[in-house]
């Protein structure tokens, strides 16, 4: 996993869950939605450089 991929998957996993908190405090279910969205994007970014490294070899 390269040292840019790893920390743009761990920042969008981080704004995500932030995001989704500020929606849900303010009863803003549309950001609330958007935040949970980043984290899957970036779960899945992180997934993806995981399978690459497994497969680096």
């Amino acid at each position: 996993m390269t040292a840019g991929e790893k920390a743009k998957a761990k920042t969008e996993q981080a704004q995500g869950v932030a995001k989704e908190a500020v929606g849900k405090a303010l009863g803003n279910e549309r950001m609330a939605a958007e935040g949970k969205a980043e984290k899957s994007l970036g779960d899945a970014r992180e997934a993806k450089e995981k399978t690459k490294d497994v497969f680096k070899d």
